[in-house]
Order: C-alpha cells, then structure tokens, then sequence
C-alpha cells in the first residue's frame, strides 16, 4: 500500500499515518532503555509535533539536522495525553524532487498569524507616537537598526511566540496592553512603550535564526538581558543630550522585566512602569502558551493534556 499524505501538524491524530514535509527545528540523539534514539520536533506552518525515532538510528542521525526540511514517513502515536510522531523514515528534501510531490518552504515554516508588514507598520505608527524626544529618538535608532531581524525573528526558541515573526507580535502585544494599563495607573506611557520594545531586544543577539531557532554563543555565555542592556546602552550613547535618569529608567526596565531573581532578573521592578511592563511581558507570554497548547491539542477530551511549563491541564471551553 502506498503511504497517504500527512496532514498539517494542527490536524494530527493518534491514528494518522503517511508522508509529508516539514522542517526540522530541533534535534537530539538521547539515549534509551533499547540504546539510542532521536527526538525531534517537526514543524509545519501550523504548529509543530514532537516525534521519536527508534529504529535505524545510526544511519538515520547523519541524514538531516537542525534547520533542514526533511521529508518523513510514519504514525501518529498517543503519549501522556498529547499527540506524538513515531518516525519510520527520515530524509533532507532534495527540492528540485520533492516539489512535484507538494513540497513548498512556506509550508514548513511557523509563522505569526498577522503579514509581517502589516505588524511593522503598526510598530512604526508606535514608535512615532512617543512624545518624549529622547525616547522616540532611541526607539526610532533602534527599530531601524534592527529591522531586518526585527521583521522575522521569533521571541524564543520554544516557549512562547517561537515562530516567524513572533517577537514583533510580542512586543506590539505588550506595547498595546501596557499603554492601556498606563492610562489607568498614571503611569509614563512613553516608558511603558519603550520597555515593550526594548526589553527583549538582546534576543536579536541571544539567538540564532534561519528556519529554525537556536542560542548564540552569546547568548549561551552572556543571555539576552545584558545583552539587550549593553545594545541601548551603545544607542543611547548616541544620541547627544539624553538625560541621564532618563537612561537610568530605560535600562531599568530591560534588566527588571524578568519580575524576580528567581526568573532571572538582575533587579526587580522598582518603578510603576516596571512592573507594568514585567507583568505584561508575562501576560503576554502565558497566553500565547495557553493558545498554542489549546490549539495543538487535539484529544477528545475537554482538558489539554498536562503542560509541563504552566503546570496544569488547561480547559478547552466552549467553542470560541
């Protein structure tokens, strides 16, 4: 029998079967109560699926790597609640080939729901709204200099908006939200806006993206805080006459954003638009995870199955 094709990763079931194409964004060969196996985690446009292979390991872990499109075959399989992928067969698409049997890299690649351009101009409309002089000057030096990562980079490697163009979705989000909180809580609007755009900027340096996403060296040995710190600190530096307290808050709400030691941050918020902008940045981040773990999950029951990051089973609730 000829294997059938595999659905978008967003409609797998237990007992799906078949080929399809994807893209390799993570891989590691673990070992196994039967020796060797490898873990990957397959994505497609859609979302992405975690899948296993047992059989053929040696050969199998030089056929393809991390950031290739790979054609594979196999079986959906239920582990712990959540729908998994048992890889049978694995390869790196050789394009010129596999294009007549449906492969397109545009399937393959996660990407934020909204057109990059379409989020872009948004963060300009942004940014041009600050009225502080100071501070638009430092975020208009900022997003132009960074805008071609800015346009594609994902906020994360996993945990949340970890697709094309997720850290513009991120910080619009916490912009967005954090100058509404602002408004209520007579906070400086102009600093809340600043510390969504900026709080995570070190994650242009902190990762590496291609078609997927992995830690820089620097990112390993230093980490996107001080990173991101050291970044606005060289803008602010030139830009003649930035008040000093003024530079003094900003970098405050890049090495605060964390909320706590516990979670990484040097400090912790000391200031209302700290806080606000911490809790946003959580907000923002746990959504996006309560989102995807709902929309990946595709059991018949009305409970998630368990997420190991949230700690608990999420309600699927009524049809939205």
């Amino acid at each position: 029998m000829i294997p059938t094709h595999l659905p978008f990763v967003r409609d797998f079931t237990p007992d799906c079967a078949g080929w399809g194409f994807f893209l390799c964004a993570q891989k590691d060969v673990r070992p196994g109560r039967n020796g060797e196996f490898i873990s990957i985690l397959l994505q497609d446009t859609t979302g992405s699926i975690s899948a296993k292979l047992f059989d053929d390991v040696e050969r199998l872990k030089t056929e393809f790597d991390i950031g290739d499109f790979v054609k594979v075959q196999g079986r959906g399989n239920l582990y712990n609640g959540r729908v998994q992928f048992i890889v049978e067969k694995i390869r790196r698409v050789n394009p010129d080939q596999d294009r007549a049997q449906g492969f397109r890299e545009e399937d393959c690649i996660p990407c934020a729901a909204r057109p990059v351009d379409e989020m872009w101009a948004e963060l300009r409309g942004v940014v041009l709204a600050v009225k502080d002089p100071h501070i638009r000057e430092l975020l208009v030096r900022a997003t132009e200099q960074h805008e071609a990562q800015l346009r594609i980079w994902p906020a994360a490697v996993t945990v949340h908006h970890a697709y094309r163009g997720g850290f513009l979705e991120h910080i619009l989000k916490i912009a967005d939200v954090g100058r509404a909180l602002a408004e209520k809580y007579a906070a400086n609007a102009d600093l809340v806006v600043a510390g969504a755009v900026l709080h995570d900027i070190g994650k242009l340096q902190e990762l590496d993206y291609d078609r997927a996403t992995t830690y820089s060296r620097e990112g390993n040995l230093v980490g996107h805080i001080t990173l991101g710190l050291v970044m606005v600190r060289g803008i602010i530096d030139g830009i003649t006459g930035f008040p000093d307290e003024l530079r003094t808050h900003v970098e405050h709400l890049i090495v605060s954003h964390h909320g706590s030691r516990e979670f990484g941050s040097p400090v912790e918020p000391m200031t209302i638009e700290a806080f606000i902008v911490s809790m946003a940045d959580d907000l923002d981040a746990k959504i996006n995870q309560i989102n995807r773990a709902i929309a990946d999950d595709t059991g018949d029951s009305e409970f998630t199955g368990y997420h190991g990051r949230l700690g608990r089973v999420l309600w699927k609730g009524p049809a939205r």
